[in-house]
């Protein structure tokens, strides 16, 4: 089936030019590396499909022809930034690429064929379990908010993102927000008002050994459908409606606009990542959201002296390159061309500042791959790291950064709303679904993940059917993480753009990245390191490895940046 690339979403096309800001970023992706080398990995055998991601330098039907020639066949090619997503049989293919005049760098986009029973969802841990039952919902609470489930919504509340606050006087109306994510489930109640189908775009092919069988025969979803879940949660903290329907977003009047970049099982691939980078920029979307890191590496390093501790094959250094030259060239491309980039710093609990790094989940694809190693902090996660990405770290509803949130000293730009399952510890709040973040959630991955049953009930405490007296219906869940974080930056970012921008002429609004982020920056609440500078998560009950040392002032940090997202001094300021 993997022969389906050429299929819908994916001929070969001819997009534009190379851009001169590109070919500065990249270099070639098989540089020496100034230390000794390792053997070389293996290569596949010969008559096994592989798919493989091409750069090159030139015009692209030269490129075309050396691929060919080196006995590859071209599914796309992204020219823009000089890419090409190619798939061969034969075992030798990168080498004899590689040596080509025309060629910059090759790597393994992912592999053909890996079957793997059983494997779990790339984000089984954003939904904790066990715990007290009970989320509290309580209408009266509401105030002036319309939405019938706002009073679950501490999240908006602690941002000011709700009617009688930052939106009196700006809804996002008039900002495209797009979604790298796993998709968007248009027909959810509370997203189809702002839904854009005409301009959203599925990059992604599934893959049934790690996604499950495809829903249509090309394995090529429509973009108005989520099999995934994680980015429909992602696209209800942006801009669900406000309908008096089910929740609000931070931006209720934003666009949303589906570029998925992710299979269903949550791993987004180098190709598909970049390309729905470049997409974003050529369509001049005002803001992205990303909360994922590009597979399969954690961490991507440059050259074997950052391995503390661990092995590298020359394969995988070369694809660590690859993966930084080309993310951080597309995110240039996007950046350039007026989208605010917002990432999520990750839920590893890992202090990005440290000198090392130490990763034991790379590489994640093939899976049952991975090694622990020890890297240097100059070995980037991607496309969070890039230096025109806002780095969100996450915090819980009491304003503590969340236990499992990735901090750092000059990487964390701000922090925001995640959700902390073990807030409160100590009182009746500790380990309740209330803790963590409600948003909207398709309802068949509801079922499928057996968050619902048949009927579409939620089967626990975690989850809500919504349906109002005319019998519509939408289906919520509670899941936590720095990708939860990040939406609502991305949503502030949508609101500030919507009240500062310039008009487009076309009822759109555009402000540059760099006035955002500073936006952002400067209206964030401060929020002090904790009294000791020592943040103990052992009576969580987490191991005192858990714990984390905050760095800096309250005005700057190394857990919430410049500070707590702000809303209403974001729009007023």
């Amino acid at each position: 089936m993997w022969f389906r690339h050429s299929g819908a979403g994916r001929g070969l096309r001819t997009l534009g030019v190379l851009t001169a800001a590109f070919t500065t970023v990249v270099a070639s992706a098989t540089a020496a590396t100034g230390a000794p080398a390792e053997e070389p990995a293996p290569q596949p055998p010969s008559g096994v499909s592989e798919e493989y991601v091409v750069s090159f330098s030139g015009a692209p039907e030269t490129a075309v022809a050396q691929i060919e020639a080196a006995g590859g066949t071209v599914e796309d090619v992204t020219e823009q930034v000089g890419i090409a997503l190619v798939t061969s049989t034969d075992g030798a293919f990168m080498d004899d690429v590689r040596a080509r005049s025309e060629i910059r760098g090759a790597a393994r986009n992912h592999a053909v064929g890996t079957t793997v029973p059983g494997m779990p969802h790339r984000y089984a841990v954003e939904r904790p379990r066990g715990g007290s039952a009970g989320h509290g919902h309580d209408p009266s609470r509401n105030g002036q908010r319309a939405e019938p489930l706002a009073d679950l919504q501490w999240d908006m509340e602690m941002i000011g993102a709700t009617p009688d606050a930052a939106q009196r006087t700006a809804t996002g109306r008039g900002v495209d927000v797009g979604i790298i994510d796993t998709g968007i489930d248009a027909s959810h109640p509370d997203l189809a008002p702002n839904f854009d189908g005409e301009r959203s775009r599925n990059f992604v092919t599934d893959i049934p050994d790690i996604d499950g069988p495809c829903e249509v025969e090309s394995c090529v979803d429509p973009a108005d459908v989520d099999d995934g879940g994680h980015g429909t949660h992602v696209a209800g903290i942006v801009a669900a409606d406000d309908n008096r329907f089910g929740i609000g977003g931070v931006a209720p009047d934003a666009t949303l606009v589906n570029v998925r970049a992710g299979q269903d099982s949550g791993y987004f691939f180098l190709y598909e990542t970049v390309r729905a980078l470049v997409y974003s920029g050529d369509i001049g979307l005002d803001v992205v959201n990303m909360s994922f890191y590009t597979d399969p590496w954690l961490f991507n390093c440059s050259s074997r002296e950052e391995y503390i501790e661990g092995t590298v094959t020359d394969e995988e250094l070369a694809q660590q390159r690859l993966v930084r030259e080309l993310v951080l060239g597309a995110v240039a491309y996007a950046h350039e061309r007026g989208v605010t980039l917002v990432g999520s710093a990750g839920n590893e609990a890992t202090d990005l500042a440290a000198p090392t790094r130490t990763d034991e989940t790379s590489p994640d694809y093939p899976p049952d791959t991975a090694r622990p190693r020890v890297v240097a902090d100059t070995c980037l996660n991607l496309p969070n790291e890039a230096p025109q990405v806002i780095s969100v770290s996450a915090v819980g509803p009491s304003t503590t950064k969340a236990d499992y949130s990735n901090y750092g000293l000059g990487d964390i730009e701000i922090a925001a709303p995640g959700g902390w399952f073990r807030d409160f510890v100590g009182t009746p709040r500790f380990q309740t679904p209330g803790n963590l973040v409600l948003s909207s959630y398709p309802l068949h991955v509801a079922i499928a993940e057996g968050l619902a049953d048949p009927t579409g009930q939620p089967v626990d405490e975690f989850s809500i059917n919504y349906c109002d007296d005319r019998g519509r219906c939408g289906f919520y869940t509670y899941l936590q993480g720095t990708s939860m974080a990040a939406p609502h930056v991305a949503g502030v970012a949508a609101l500030v753009i919507g009240e500062r921008g310039r008009p487009t002429g076309h009822g759109g609004r555009a402000l540059d990245p760099a006035v955002v982020a500073a936006v952002l920056a400067a209206s964030a609440e401060d929020h002090a390191c904790p009294a000791g500078g020592v943040e103990d998560y052992t009576d969580e009950g987490r191991p005192p490895e858990w714990n984390a040392v905050c760095e800096g002032t309250t005005d700057v940090n190394s857990f919430y940046g410049e500070g707590i997202v702000d809303a209403v001094a974001a729009v007023r300021r």
